[in-house]
Parts: C-alpha cells; sequence; structure tokens
C-alpha cells in the first residue's frame, strides 16, 4: 500500500467500541491512509454479540472488496460472527473484482480466520493476520498504539522487505519454507467438514488462541488431525496462547508427532505486542534462531 490509498472498515464479528473505532481511524488516517467506515459498522441490530444483521456486515465487506477505489478492507475487531457470512458472499462478483484491480488487502485476526482462509480457497490471494481499528493494542491507550504493534503493522502494508518475528522456544528442531496459513486455532477447527476447510498440505502452519483450556486445545488439535488438515505439512508456527494455561505440553504431544520443525512463542495473535504475519505468502521458519520469517507478498504464492 501507499500513503493515499483509500481503507474501508467493516465489521464482520462482533460489535466495536465507538470510542475505540474513532480512534482506530485517526491512527490510521496518521499513516496517510483515507479511511471510510462501512455503512453499517455501528448496527446492534439483532443478537448482541454481533455487528448487525449477517445481510449488512455481509453487504459492508462485499461492497468494500468490489469498490475500486478501496485498497485495502480492514475488520474493526474480532469476538464472533465472521464465518456466518461465508455463505452470504457473492464469491464470483468479488472473484471478478480481483480479477479487475488486482488484490487488496484484508487485514484481521482471531474470528476473521474464517475470512483468511475463505478468502484463500475462494480468490487465491493473500490476506494480512494482524491487529484490527477497534483493538486495544491500536486504540486502547490515549497516548498511542502500542509500539512494537504498530511498527510490525506500518511495515506489513508499507514495506517491501521480509520481516522476521522472533518466538521464545523450539519444540521440534529443524527448518522449513512454504506458505503460511492458519491462524485462530478455534475457528480452524470450526471449518473442518466445510467447503472452506483448510490444509496445510505444503504450507507453514501458524496456530494461536485465547481462552482455551489445554484440553480443549487437545481436542481441537485431535480432530484436525483426524480430518487430515495436517497431512503434508512442512513446519509449525505457534503464536500467542492467551489465557489457556499451559498449553505446550498438549502442543508438543500432538504436534510432535509429525516429524516437522515447530518454533513457539511467536508474539502473533492475541495479547501484546501483535506482530503483523502474510497468511498466503512464503514463510520460513528456523530452530537454531528460533524465527518465522514472512516474505513479500505474492499473490501467485496463495493459489
Amino acid at each position: 500500500m501507499r500513503p493515499g490509498d483509500t481503507v474501508a472498515i467493516v465489521a464482520p464479528s462482533g460489535p466495536p467500541s465507538a470510542v475505540l473505532l474513532r480512534r482506530g481511524v485517526r491512527r490510521l488516517e496518521s499513516l496517510g491512509l483515507k479511511v471510510v467506515v462501512g455503512e453499517h459498522v455501528l448496527d446492534r441490530q439483532g443478537l448482541p454479540y454481533l455487528a448487525g444483521e449477517d445481510a449488512a456486515r455481509a453487504a459492508d465487506l462485499q461492497s468494500a472488496w468490489c469498490d475500486p477505489a478501496v485498497s485495502g478492507v480492514f475488520c474493526c475487531r474480532g469476538g464472533y460472527g465472521a464465518g456466518r457470512l461465508l455463505g452470504l458472499l457473492d464469491w464470483d462478483l468479488m472473484r471478478e473484482a480481483v480479477q479487475q484491480s488486482g488484490p487488496k488487502v484484508l487485514l484481521g485476526s482471531s474470528d476473521i480466520t474464517a475470512l483468511h482462509n475463505a478468502f484463500a480457497a475462494e480468490l487465491g490471494v493473500p490476506t494480512l493476520h494482524g491487529p484490527m481499528a477497534a483493538c486495544d493494542v491500536i486504540a486502547g491507550d490515549e497516548s498511542g498504539p502500542e509500539p512494537l504493534t504498530w511498527e510490525s503493522l506500518r511495515e506489513a502494508l508499507f514495506g517491501t522487505a521480509t520481516t522476521t518475528v522472533a518466538g521464545d522456544r523450539v519444540l521440534a528442531p529443524g527448518r522449513a519454507e512454504g506458505v503460511l496459513r492458519g491462524g485462530n486455532l478455534s475457528l480452524i477447527a470450526s471449518m473442518c467438514g466445510t467447503r472452506w476447510q483448510p490444509s496445510f498440505a505444503g504450507a507453514i502452519a501458524f496456530l494461536e488462541d485465547v481462552g482455551e483450556e489445554p484440553y480443549r486445545i487437545d481436542r481441537m488439535l485431535t480432530q484436525l488431525l483426524q480430518a487430515g488438515v495436517f497431512d503434508g505439512v512442512r513446519g509449525i508456527a505457534l503464536g500467542s496462547w492467551v489465557q489457556c494455561g499451559d498449553p505446550y505440553p498438549v502442543l508438543e504431544d500432538r504436534l510432535g508427532p509429525l516429524g516437522v520443525p515447530i518454533v513457539a512463542g511467536l508474539p502473533v495473535g492475541h495479547g501484546s505486542p501483535q506482530h503483523s504475519v502474510w497468511l498466503g505468502a512464503l514463510g520460513g521458519i528456523d530452530t537454531e534462531s528460533c524465527s518465522l520469517t514472512g516474505m513479500m507478498r505474492n499473490e501467485e504464492q496463495a493459489r
């Protein structure tokens, strides 16, 4: 992206705080971006844990993606609800928008994992896993965004070089390269059995979660293993596990037998700081430096 580009803020999942949203918009504008807010972002009709009716949230997302004047579609928060939109989106129309004006930036994390995986399957474009406009690390502090989070997002949006994120532990040694895929473990497990079920074949699997007990992590990993989602995986990058107790024994128990390199403790996902990484672009893990390296995004790599 470049300064002067227009980005659209949408709310595919939970309802954002109006205060945090306004603050987040101002901070994105400080990067030189023009920011427009979707018509239904502050809707509160329907179920209280959703940012408005499904059809309205889907309409905002699709309209922004198909608007040739918009270079980026930024989700304002996670929560729950993005998966409810997948069957409402006109994927043919959104695919046509990519063919006509090229891929845009889809930015989000947590519940937005549903969109990351669906966009990869339906549109074949890379997407940016990173902090959202109305989240605490961007807009929660009146004095400014969390510095490491902000710099990582800025570099992911405007930079041209590779980026490296360091972890703090190794669960299995080695090096691997492949397209980085994944996101929030709970969302990936929820997509099993759907047309958007992810596959980590030939890829580096990225996983993180928040508020899940180790036995629930065990259950979700077991489901994914039994569904064949990890078949052919080249390596595994584990992000943050906020309020998950000690997840590492179960992560090692379930993922170690795959016999691929595993780096862990990457500050990607929930918590602070939150680094940004491109999904659907080439990445590499190196357990000697305990790091994940993300390459420049390349839409061909997502196919």
